[in-house]
């Protein structure tokens, strides 16, 4: 019996000694606005755990009117999808990894030889970025495309308070 009980402790002790010596999975909490032209345009936010990765995909459908009679025609859908990867974090920086597509609507308004007015056509952006890094409490930003239009993401992060659900 003395044995069996020896085993037990023994077992306790290890499994017990193990668990300590694993590191605590850190937590991110990130915010990320879409600036277009100085406007806000779009937010994402998530909490995820380093060396995981979020991906989000929103959508805005918009119409236009078109041709001679200036009619609603066909609609576009303008999806941005964000991958955000926190690669580490303390509490002097946090270095996140992120991955866009965009589909962005051309400013320009477009016309027919006779001034019929066309649909403004869609323009696809990809953009990657491997290690941006932020300080705690502080906005950093990220320019993706410079002119026409002029689109930044401004991304803020920090260490979550004990949170242990990710993604």
């Amino acid at each position: 019996m003395w044995k069996t009980s020896i085993v037990a402790v023994l077992l306790g002790t290890s499994l017990l000694a193990n668990a300590q010596q694993r590191p605590a999975q850190q937590v991110v909490q990130w915010q990320l606005q879409v600036m277009r032209d100085g406007q806000q345009i779009d937010s994402f936010d998530g909490t995820t755990t380093v060396g995981q990765a979020r991906t989000d995909t929103h959508h805005k459908t918009v119409q236009h009117n078109v041709g001679c009679k200036d009619q609603p025609a066909g609609s576009l859908d303008l999806s941005r999808t964000l991958t955000v990867s926190p690669l580490r974090a303390d509490t002097n920086g946090i270095t996140l990894s992120i991955d866009t597509q965009e589909t962005l609507e051309d400013d320009a308004a477009r016309q027919t030889d006779i001034g019929c007015k066309l649909p403004p056509q869609p323009r696809q952006v990809n953009a990657s970025h491997p290690g941006l890094t932020v300080a705690p409490g502080q906005w950093a930003s990220w320019t993706i495309v410079d002119k026409d239009p002029n689109l930044v993401y401004r991304v803020r992060a920090s260490l979550a308070d004990g949170a242990s659900n990710a993604n």
